[in-house]
């Protein structure tokens, strides 16, 4: 198996593949949603609904644009910690 580091490099890391929320309530309200959209496929015309389908994939490439920002800050963040704690000599201060 290649490492994390190997993985990044050649392209084939994909984490977000492997994700599935664990919150008791991710099921249920996909559930709902998938009901809800065939609800409206039901009542709005072929032309409405498209444009329903068009506004919910913005939507969904809106949502995408603010996990990835939200992962990348979480990331740095991480990061800092990470340096900050390796970097900060403990050995001279006094608790």
């Amino acid at each position: 198996m290649p490492s994390i580091l190997e993985s990044l490099y050649h392209g084939s890391l994909f984490p977000n593949e492997h994700v599935i929320p664990k919150d008791s309530n991710y099921r249920p309200l996909n559930k709902q949603i998938i009901e809800s959209i065939e609800t409206w496929k039901g009542k709005l015309s072929q032309g409405d609904f498209e444009e329903l389908e068009s506004l919910l994939e913005f939507y969904s490439q809106v949502q995408g644009m603010d996990m990835t920002a939200a992962f990348v800050c979480g990331l740095k963040t991480g990061a800092a910690m990470m340096i900050e704690i390796l970097v900060d000599d403990c050995s001279s201060k006094s608790y």
